[in-house]
């Protein structure tokens, strides 16, 4: 993973207006059947090379929506992010 989009996401579109590699889609294609954006983790690079921090947590109005998420098979992640930021999943934008 990278970032995950949580249960207080309002929908807005902010977020996948803001994904420089298209990685968020929202709920109509959210693959867990949940009523809410989703991020695909493989497609995820949380900005790195893009932004100076992921552009869909800046872009939400939806304080503590996206949060920290575990690396997996993401191509890029931020080396300044701890696993315990990860794992706490601590909110991305404070």
């Amino acid at each position: 993973m990278a970032v995950v989009i949580n249960d207080t996401c309002i929908n807005c579109g902010a977020c996948i207006d803001e994904c420089p590699v298209e990685a968020i889609v929202d709920e109509d294609d959210n693959p867990t059947g949940e009523e809410i954006y989703y991020v695909y983790a493989d497609k995820c690079v949380e900005c790195v090379g893009h932004h100076d921090e992921p552009a869909c947590a800046t872009a939400c109005p939806t304080e503590g929506c996206i949060t920290w998420d575990e690396i997996g098979a993401s191509p890029a992640h931020r080396d300044d992010v701890t696993a315990e930021m990860r794992s706490s999943k601590a909110n991305v934008v404070n």
